[in-house]
């Protein structure tokens, strides 16, 4: 017997585009939330159906990797009619979800305030770049801008290179998490109080909440973080990535005894008791001695001998290219690629929730067309008739 997806049951409009806030919203729809896409006719709908490459007509990859098992329907917020319908929706949903600028929400009517009225427990949420106050919150606010803003680029790369982002876009999808998780939390609430609110997330609140440490230090002691060769941890040595025979490999050794074995692995037991390298404060203070030596030792012998090595008493993993990663066995093993099929791509493969629980729905369907479930809605949550809904066409409602 089947589970119950956990969110059954559950509506979410989703006025947004692109990555971050999709992002977010997939990870309701994979646990069974009908989310509606609500989409400018005019705009063409969401951006991300006409990002390259393997662009169709107003589909592409990119949009299906971010838009599985939801619909769509196209509304102009721009026209009263328009408006009039979200209204209807509102009342019949539990969420309204937006990733507009920060200063977007309240002037067309999507925040709590003007929404409330409609459904006192809708629960509005915003995720956009800057928030919706301070002096940039009507700046559009982009992944590749916030690692910037938040200090990433300065500690991403080698010491020498010039500044670098993370090759994902990380805060994009953080962003989404935190704004869903931000989402649900109101929706909880909701429930007990029968009272819906605001929910405000940025990307540029995520990214600065990611510093975690390196702010706590920043903020308490005279102390910067600095980019590190080899992607090493600012403190906490051998933590890095060590050029090997044929390859490249990572260790993270935090603890002590992650450190004493591996040197005993490399059959160099001596660098374990050398008072110079015994421990964090001493590796810390004579890095520039104790990394070389370690370096001339992994170049010794390939990958997948020092994986073999080292598994089980070190923490280590190979540096994978982005096709290894996505065929690995673990990967595999957890069910991370699901497949949808799609009437004009055929069977798509894509990356499936992270999160494992019953219900899960494993068989979604594909993103929708723009506009695909238009009518559909129209009838089936709002009971319009098919008169009602030709004369909110013609009055422009659902585009031209």
């Amino acid at each position: 017997m089947s589970t119950r997806p956990p969110l059954e049951g559950v509506r979410i409009l989703a006025i947004s585009q692109f990555g971050a806030g999709p992002f977010g919203t997939t990870v309701l729809a994979d646990m069974g939330a009908e989310v509606i896409k609500i989409e400018d006719p005019g705009a063409g709908g969401d951006v991300a159906r006409y990002v390259p490459p393997f662009a169709i007509d107003r589909d592409s990859l990119y949009f299906q990797a971010f838009n599985r098992g939801k619909k769509s329907v196209t509304l102009n917020l721009r026209t009263e009619s328009g408006m009039a319908v979200l209204h209807d929706l509102v009342k019949a949903s539990d969420g309204v979800y937006n990733n507009l600028r920060g200063d977007l929400p309240a002037k067309l009517g999507l925040d709590y305030d003007a929404l409330g009225v409609f459904n006192e427990k809708v629960v509005c949420c915003s995720l956009s770049g800057f928030g919706s106050t301070g002096p940039r919150v009507s700046e559009p606010g982009y992944d590749h801008l916030i690692q910037a803003y938040a200090g990433y680029m300065s500690l991403t790369g080698e010491p020498d290179a010039p500044p670098a982002k993370c090759g994902v876009s990380i805060i994009d999808f953080a962003g989404g998490y935190a704004s869903v998780l931000g989402l649900m939390i109101g929706l909880f609430d909701a429930q007990r109080t029968g009272k819906g609110r605001n929910v405000d997330v940025s990307l540029l609140d995520t990214g600065i909440a990611m510093l975690s440490y390196f702010a706590s230090w920043t903020l308490n002691r005279d102390w910067e973080p600095t980019r590190q060769a080899a992607s090493s941890h600012q403190s906490l040595l051998p933590s890095q990535n060590f050029e090997t025979g044929d390859g490249w490999i990572v260790v993270f050794c935090a603890k002590e005894k992650f450190y004493e074995n591996l040197v005993v692995a490399m059959g160099r037991p001596e660098l374990a008791t050398d008072p110079r390298f015994s421990n964090f404060a001493g590796r810390l203070k004579n890095r520039d001695l104790i990394i070389p030596e370690l370096e001339k030792e992994f170049a010794k012998r390939d990958t997948s001998d020092w994986l073999e090595r080292l598994r089980g008493t070190v923490p280590c993993a190979p540096v994978n290219t982005v096709a290894d990663a996505l065929q690995d066995q673990q990967v595999l093993a957890r069910k991370m690629i699901l497949e949808v099929k799609h009437p004009e791509y055929g069977m798509i493969r894509q990356i499936g929730s992270p999160i494992k629980t019953d219900g899960v729905v494993e068989n979604p369907m594909p993103g929708p067309n723009l506009g695909q479930h238009t009518d559909e809605v129209m009838a089936g949550v709002l009971g319009y008739s098919d008169e009602r809904v030709s004369s909110l066409r013609a009055e422009g409602a659902f585009g031209k």
